[in-house]
């Protein structure tokens, strides 16, 4: 199984009608340079069988211009994928959904970060800027073995794919 992991965009502070993390949408810059990454990821061949999402606002609205982009189905919402995620909780609804070859998961960081170093049995967490992404293929989950990391793009290397 290909895991794609995809940290949220750029999002708005707290302050004025926005009244908690969870409410945060993207930016108008977060909006244009998530659409550029996954404009980019998909002129460079990559396929998304399958898109999954934390519910909290910036990480929808990531997921669903990927949606958008990918011509794909609405993204599924998982409340593991949450900041402070439950990685056993995210295994377990992956091993629910159909069957998919590549599934995207749209979250937060330190969580996209902590949920790679689970997947690739490393010692240490992997960093995500925002709108960072990295694909690690697995043979099961939770993985038995380490998975294999096959790539690990930058938001601003990207954003030039798509030109």
């Amino acid at each position: 199984m290909e895991i794609i992991l995809v940290r949220h965009g750029i999002a708005a502070d707290i302050g004025g009608e926005i009244r908690t993390d969870r409410e945060r949408p993207l930016t108008p810059e977060g909006r244009e340079e998530t659409e550029q990454v996954a404009r980019g990821l998909k002129r460079a061949g990559v396929k998304i069988d399958k898109m999954v999402s934390s519910p909290l606002v910036r990480a929808r609205q990531t997921a669903d211009i990927f949606a958008d982009v990918y011509k794909a189905d609405k993204p599924e919402i998982c409340d593991a994928l949450a900041c402070g995620i439950d990685t056993d909780a995210v295994f377990a609804f992956l091993k629910s959904l159909k069957k998919a070859d590549s599934i995207a998961l749209f979250g937060h960081e330190p969580d996209m970060g902590d949920l790679a170093q689970t997947l690739l049995g490393a010692q240490f967490a992997v960093p995500f800027k925002k709108a960072g992404v990295c694909r690690i293929d697995v043979y099961d989950l939770p993985p038995t073995n380490g998975g294999i990391l096959k790539w690990f793009i930058p938001p601003k290397f990207a954003r030039h794919m798509c030109k």
